[in-house]
């Protein structure tokens, strides 16, 4: 059973860092592309940023010049690094990622971010 596993998940200041890791279990297929999306309490989901199948990345305004998504092809897992870390960043983040040649969605089980004023 294909599962994604994320970790990275902190209560930390203003100002810090954090980085979120997403690592597939259960399979030998490979993460295609990914995306990390987030949701604050009482808002929709947001897509924070993306890799495609090439490489490429995309991020939010939000996170624009703060945040750095990559992909470690050996580890087969994604990884998100937010810095200059805003209370506006606390979210349950969450991990989209495209496995395997028919590239089918999995998502991860969420993980906590808080950023303390």
């Amino acid at each position: 059973q294909v599962q994604l596993v994320e970790s990275g998940g902190v209560l930390v200041q203003a100002g810090g860092s954090l980085r979120l890791s997403c690592a597939v279990s259960g399979s030998t297929f490979s993460i295609v592309a990914a995306e990390w999306y987030r949701q604050a309490p009482g808002k929709q989901l947001e897509l924070v940023a993306g890799i495609s199948s090439g490489g490429s990345t995309n991020y939010a305004d939000s996170v624009k010049g703060r945040c750095t998504i990559s992909r470690d092809s050996a580890k087969n897992a994604v990884y998100v690094q937010v810095n200059s870390l805003k209370p506006e960043d606390t979210a349950v983040y969450y991990c989209n990622a495209f496995i395997g040649d028919f590239m089918k969605s999995y998502w991860g089980q969420g993980t906590q971010v808080t950023v303390s004023s």
